[in-house]
């Protein structure tokens, strides 16, 4: 019974940022341009399900120091970059797949073409987004920076587009290699998540590598539990880099666990761990008492 309560606070919690994100992204449909089969396509990536934990997380972020800034534009920024990437990834040439939460992938739907563009499209108009964010006076130039440059690493080749050529073609399957894939594919948009809240809220600049370790923590958690979750399918993966099927679900549960405790040390001492912040991480951890 605690175990269901803990699922379903964080499912509504999850839904109230759903439902805050549909909101905020209809706002801005112009960002895509004219009607067309490109936006289109754009579109059906984004709209097509997902948690939305990414934008959650911005915004709880700002929640936590008391912004004075709307966060939206940064919080469909990152949702955007992460279309973007499962786009490219689900594209013939990399992972090759025909579904996505129980729908045709873009490239199924529309193009190989299309999706290819699509995945730029959304890129870019989360750079865009990013330069919309009114800043108060002052430092806002420093933080503008900021957020671009780490928008563009954790996107670029050190970030999403690295993790997925390691992914790819990885010279190994140690440990080291698939924490690497995971760090680079997944943890990226998490670090990304946290620092554009930080930052734009308000937080110091000089704290800025804290808050990605938060968020390091954060997104291995995240990443190992889906691993544990998608064991079954993935066992008969040919190269398989499902850190549970490794390394066996044993070891995956006391990865979650260690980065679990280590993210709250870390969000604890930066004054984020905030009752919304441990409805997610109750949900996580009770996971692993499920397994």
């Amino acid at each position: 019974m605690k175990k269901d309560r803990a699922f379903e606070k964080a499912s509504t919690l999850l839904g109230f940022y759903q439902e805050k994100f549909s909101s905020a992204l209809k706002k801005e449909s112009s960002l895509l341009g004219e009607d067309s089969a490109l936006k289109e396509a754009c579109e059906y990536s984004v709209s097509s399900g997902g948690k939305r934990v990414r934008p959650a997380l911005v915004w709880m972020i700002a929640e936590s120091l008391n912004s004075k800034v709307s966060l939206d534009y940064a919080a469909i920024a990152v949702e955007l970059f992460h279309a973007a990437s499962l786009v490219a990834d689900d594209l013939p040439c990399m992972d090759n797949d025909e579904v996505r939460r129980g729908l045709p992938t873009t490239h199924k739907a529309f193009s190989e073409e299309t999706a290819l563009l699509a995945s730029f499209a959304l890129t870019s108009a989360g750079f865009e987004l990013l330069t919309k964010i009114e800043l108060p006076k002052g430092n806002e130039v420093a933080v503008l920076k900021k957020a671009v440059r780490e928008a563009s690493r954790s996107v670029g080749i050190l970030g999403l587009i690295g993790g997925q050529h390691l992914d790819l073609s990885p010279p190994n399957l140690s440990t080291s290699i698939i924490e690497e894939i995971i760090d680079k594919k997944t943890c990226s948009l998490f670090e990304l998540s946290f620092v554009l809240g930080w930052i734009f809220s308000e937080g110091s600049l000089d704290k800025v590598d804290s808050v990605k370790v938060l968020g390091n923590h954060f997104g291995r958690a995240f990443q190992i539990l889906d691993d544990i979750d998608d064991f079954e399918q993935d066992l008969k993966a040919e190269k398989n880099i499902n850190f549970a099927v490794r390394f066996g679900k044993e070891a995956a549960i006391k990865q979650v666990q260690k980065h679990i405790e280590s993210f709250e040390e870390y969000a604890v001492s930066l004054n984020l761990f905030s009752d919304k912040m441990a409805t997610l991480v109750n949900a996580m951890r009770d996971v692993c008492l499920t397994v």
